[in-house]
């Protein structure tokens, strides 16, 4: 029995590429705001570059709370839209592979340290994914990833599944 040969990688990359694209695309938000994403295999990290409007108190200055709370529910949402993707998108489906976006039930920020003028990361961890909603944990880090300047606990009411 002869096992089929594997895809080369760069089709693979580009494929995953191309659907991250097209998730954050679906966001007119995250352009908005100047939100990016990173992806390593199926790791997705959110940057949010500093810029100066972004600045809620200038006296400081730190970074918009309300900014800060955004960037950690939008990586939420496009983190668990990617877990849900990634199965077809791994599968080399075509066509409209990408899932209707979970809504927000709620969202818990907690401020841990101001945020400097500077560039944000964050990571989502899903702790709970069922078929009616999800719980997600969100960090949010500037230089030391073990000094987190916000993290947030959300919870998400799943869309109905895709035949």
């Amino acid at each position: 029995m002869s096992r089929p040969k594997p895809e080369p990688v760069q089709v693979v990359k580009e494929r995953r590429d191309a659907a991250l694209a097209d998730l954050v695309a679906r966001v007119p938000y995250i352009s908005f705001m100047g939100f990016e994403f990173e992806r390593r295999g199926d790791e997705l990290t959110g940057v949010m570059p500093y810029r100066p409007d972004l600045i809620g108190n200038p006296m400081l200055p730190a970074l918009h709370g309300g900014a800060l709370a955004a960037f950690l529910e939008v990586t939420a949402l496009i983190s668990l839209s990617w877990s849900m993707a990634w199965p077809r998108i791994e599968a080399g489906d075509t066509g409209d592979i990408l899932p209707k976006f979970p809504k927000t039930i709620d969202l818990t920020v907690d401020y841990l340290r101001s945020g400097l003028p500077r560039d944000s990361y964050a990571r989502a961890e899903i702790t709970r994914a069922g078929r009616r909603y999800a719980s997600v944990r969100v960090e949010a880090w500037q230089d030391n990833r073990a000094r987190p300047t916000v993290q947030a606990m959300g919870h998400f009411l799943m869309p109905e599944p895709v035949a």
